[in-house]
């Protein structure tokens, strides 16, 4: 498990110390596609590989399986866009490769000593399981230091997708942990079926827009915009990735109301046994500040305690102690390092922290950070909020 910590972050001292470690050089920005078997990943790629802004791009195809064949069906536009090619399920047996072949890239894949690369993506096989990936690129230091994370995106196929998500953990971990998700195959799907599937989706990952793909076509900047993995230079771009107003069942940001979003049977088949009943998505919300060392220590405790059922945590803090707020972001027991905004990125100061999580109550996650903010002592009162 990693140690992380909100209450020892001081204003701008996060931004500097990464700024440092990384010496100035460029990072690469890294995209990872995922989606179950079948659910349109090459047909993604195939699309993106014609756009001329996509051609300074280094596409990394994973594959399960001694022979690979996703690398011969996607179609380049020229000579810029590489595949590297590796053997085996990238969540597991190569992970050492897939380290290795993005240390050795800027240099392998270079004219003049220069990359000829903006960009990687990396589509991971359909029974990939992305979160060790995540890791992987959030936490290998010689990665970090060249590289990334962009975004996380989902391919869900909308002819199959609600049986993917029945009988497939896999499919359902690769939605809840999306930054988007890829609707296709809609020009195959029947209207009726459309409605139950965007709103199981919308139950275990609210927060992630739906992109439309028509034959193969899809929003290009809309798919591939900008979430604070990293200190954002837009301050805006944190509440389009927070995107808290999800998960409180309104449209309006200012709302008090707490849901937790559990799957809807909506009239059609409902098999029991279905692997995403389990997974719920939560927001807490605080309306007084909270101290630093509490925050601490409740998040610590949970990632001990039920760290690999986190599926995905995210949140803007309102820490006692600083003047501005506190980002924080994790992928089950692995957290990116918390950052301190320059400014609030609107007049909205409360804190916001959204849970999507496998057999974890909504009242579980408010009683123990409740345990921790009244050992802090920072308030003589429990909020009216819990």
């Amino acid at each position: 498990m990693q140690k992380m910590s909100v209450s020892k972050v001081k204003r701008g001292t996060a931004l500097n110390a990464r700024r440092q470690s990384l010496g100035g050089r460029r990072r690469f920005p890294i995209y990872v596609l995922t989606g179950f078997l079948g659910s349109g990943k090459t047909t993604a790629l195939n699309f993106l590989a014609k756009q001329s802004e996509f051609v300074r791009t280094l596409v990394l195809i994973n594959e399960f399986g001694e022979v690979g064949l996703d690398h011969d069906l996607v179609t380049f536009s020229g000579d810029e866009l590489a595949v590297q090619m590796a053997s085996g399920c990238v969540c597991c047996t190569i992970r050492g490769d897939l380290v290795k072949t993005l240390h050795d890239a800027p240099g392998r894949f270079s004219r003049g000593g220069v990359p000829w690369f903006d960009r990687v993506v990396i589509e991971t096989t359909g029974l990939a399981d992305p979160a060790p990936i995540l890791h992987t690129l959030m936490n290998e230091p010689t990665l970090v230091s060249r590289y990334r994370l962009q975004g996380v995106i989902s391919t869900v196929d909308a002819v199959n997708g609600e049986n993917s998500l029945d009988r497939h953990s896999e499919a359902a971990k690769q939605v809840a942990v999306a930054d988007r998700l890829l609707l296709t195959k809609l020009d195959l799907a029947e209207e009726s079926r459309l409605l139950p599937l965007t709103n199981r989706l919308r139950a275990l990952n609210p927060a992630a827009p739906h992109y439309p793909a028509h034959n193969g076509a899809f929003d290009l900047d809309g798919l591939l915009s900008q979430g604070p993995y990293e200190p954002s230079s837009k301050v805006s771009d944190v509440l389009e990735w927070l995107r808290d107003e999800a998960y409180e069942g309104s449209s309006s940001p200012s709302s008090n109301a707490h849901h937790t979003y559990h799957n809807i049977d909506h009239g059609h088949h409902h098999d029991l046994n279905r692997h995403d009943d389990d997974i719920r998505a939560t927001c807490i919300t605080l309306e007084e500040p909270v101290s630093g060392k509490a925050v601490d220590a409740w998040l610590e405790a949970l990632l001990r305690w039920r760290g690999e059922d986190l599926l995905r945590v995210k949140g803007i803090i309102h820490v006692a102690e600083l003047d501005a707020p506190m980002i924080i972001h994790g992928v089950q027991h692995i957290f990116h390092p918390p950052f301190v905004l320059p400014e609030w990125p609107s007049e909205d100061r409360r804190t916001r922290i959204v849970f999507i999580a496998r057999n974890i109550e909504e009242e579980t996650l408010r009683e123990t950070l409740e345990v921790f903010r009244s050992a802090a002592g920072l308030l003589d009162t429990p909020s009216a909020n819990f």
